[in-house]
């Protein structure tokens, strides 16, 4: 496999617990300049799935000072609204109360921060700028016609389960000419199950802030990052050994081709190791390939809660990170250093 001679890669053996035990790990040696980062930076988007609300991209040429600021902006200083506040009139259920609204609280609704302001930690009035209300009334009882849910005769309960679909918009002004009727994100949420004569009523109101102050704020599932993997082969394997190779990797990381009659083991999508070290437990393979991560190449995931799309997130994570950079320039400007 040819490889870029200035790509700088770790070898899988020299990580261990600590971080300064290898040769090169200690980041700042031999840094570029500002113009050759900068013309050295790039990403590339490798998928978008908006069904599941995540996206793959690679981010090259930097290191990883820059590869985790972005990572916490995700996880912690991008607003949303979420239920941060909640007025408890009626729980019979066997869900006791701060359970139940902590349940509540973690549900990920669908609403445009950008639309609201961040409300004041002593303002207690609700206005259409700062605040969504919701509202949940139910009550387990028998269904209204003489259902029946089995053969056994079982009389048909509503209401039974309690799910975020059931949370229901409260317009504050003119709120539901603005933006319509605000959900939850999902509404097929399990908050609780009751049994027959057993309710709930309440009314929840939804504040903007940050994952910072508490994870509920917080626009990510999964913000991670990963260094790229570079594997090569040593020396030409072949035969019955390229198919034992394989069975080292997952399916797709190592292709047999056939070259002058022979079958030949080649490098395919490197990216799908995951460290796996089975390949160094074969006596007869070890010395033939090695396994690589590739210093200034980070595959980054990043999975939406929901309420916005991932893609989004990334560039308004990229916002931050540069409103930072010019406080702190700022700042160092009015100490005239």
């Amino acid at each position: 496999m040819k490889t870029d001679p200035d790509v700088k890669t770790y070898k899988l053996d020299q990580f261990s617990v600590s971080t300064g035990e290898f040769e090169g790990s200690e980041y700042g040696k031999n840094l570029p300049t500002v113009k050759e980062l900068i013309e050295g930076f790039q990403i590339q988007i490798i998928s978008v799935n908006e069904l599941n609300k995540d996206i793959e991209f690679d981010m090259k040429g930097v290191g990883p000072p820059i590869a985790n600021a972005i990572r916490r902006i995700l996880l912690s200083e991008i607003p949303t609204m979420a239920i941060d506040k909640i007025e408890l009139y009626n729980n019979t259920t066997v869900i006791p109360d701060e359970v139940l609204t902590h349940r509540i609280g973690l549900i990920p609704i669908n609403a445009n921060p950008h639309c609201f302001i961040s409300k004041s930690s002593d303002d207690d009035n609700a206005t259409f700028e700062d605040t969504i209300q919701f509202e949940l009334k139910v009550k387990c009882e028998k269904a209204p016609s003489r259902a029946y849910a089995d053969d056994n005769q079982t009389e048909k309960l509503i209401h039974e389960k309690v799910m975020s679909g059931d949370l229901k918009f409260v317009p504050i002004g003119g709120q539901k000419e603005w933006y319509g009727d605000i959900r939850p994100v999902y509404e097929d949420i399990l908050i609780s199950r009751m049994k027959k004569g057993q309710e709930i009523e309440l009314k929840a109101f939804c504040y903007k802030n940050i994952g910072r102050e508490h994870a509920k704020f917080s626009p990510v599932a999964i913000a991670s990052y990963r260094l790229h993997p570079q594997l090569r082969l040593l020396k030409e394997i072949s035969g019955e050994r390229a198919y034992e190779l394989a069975k080292c990797f997952p399916d797709g990381v190592i292709k047999i081709s056939k070259k002058n009659g022979k079958e030949i083991a080649e490098v395919g999508d490197a990216r799908k190791i995951r460290c796996s070290r089975n390949v160094l437990r074969n006596d007869d393979l070890k010395n033939d390939v090695e396994i690589c991560l590739v210093k200034n190449h980070y595959i980054f995931n990043v999975e939406s809660a929901g309420a916005i799309a991932p893609e989004t997130l990334v560039e308004e994570a990229i916002k931050v990170l540069e409103e930072k950079c010019r406080f702190f320039l700022s700042e160092l400007k009015a100490l005239k250093v």
